[in-house]
């Protein structure tokens, strides 16, 4: 997809329902590199996409990662989903982040070793937040990573319930700017 259309694209989700996009542009590539620098990628076995709209993210981790490293992507908006789906053909694909650990038991995946998410928890309602958290919590390896990037600080409390380590970074260099939270899970019995 050319970066206008992908733009067009998100614009029009985005007046379509605000609640679901978040954002009236796609990440921008300083966003992508912000996520994804911590992730090992060598070690890297598991990897989950949550939200992933046009696939600005999609793109980055589909290069990066390894041949033999499973990668779902959770993308709500049916159109959107197909258009990964058709450019993506190698990855396995799901809709609903808030049964995250359902699908990737069903797909026979235990737990996975890193999430990225470019959900926009801060237009969800506080029930849905916590229940993909839970998701979440449940479908990561105990030394598991979540890397999620929002517009504002709003998470970061919930955030701390779930992991033990929260690291917050920024990048201002994105449309608007992003706070990237990079999350550590919470060790088995804690």
């Amino acid at each position: 997809m050319s970066i206008t259309k992908e733009r067009f694209t998100f614009l029009n989700k985005f007046i379509e329902s605000p609640a679901q996009v978040g954002s009236i542009t796609p990440s921008s590539k300083f966003l992508v590199n912000k996520m994804f620098e911590n992730v090992s990628w060598d070690n890297l076995d598991t990897i989950v996409e949550l939200g992933a709209g046009t696939g600005v993210f999609t793109s980055h981790l589909s290069k990066h990662k390894k041949v033999s490293t499973k990668a779902v992507i959770i993308e709500k908006d049916n159109q959107m989903r197909r258009n990964l789906e058709t450019a993506y053909p190698s990855l396995t694909f799901g809709s609903d982040a808030e049964r995250l650990d359902l699908l990737l038991h069903k797909l026979n995946i235990p737990r996975v070793d890193c999430i990225v998410s470019g959900l926009p928890f801060a237009n969800f309602p506080l029930e849905l937040r916590k229940n993909i958290m839970k998701a979440i919590s449940k479908s990561l390896k105990p030394d598991g990573l979540f890397i999620a990037f929002q517009y504002s600080l709003q998470m970061k409390s919930m955030l701390k319930q779930y992991f033990d380590h929260v690291e917050v970074g920024f990048e201002l260099r994105n449309i608007p700017p992003a706070f990237v939270y990079t999350c550590a899970k919470k060790k088995e019995g804690n």
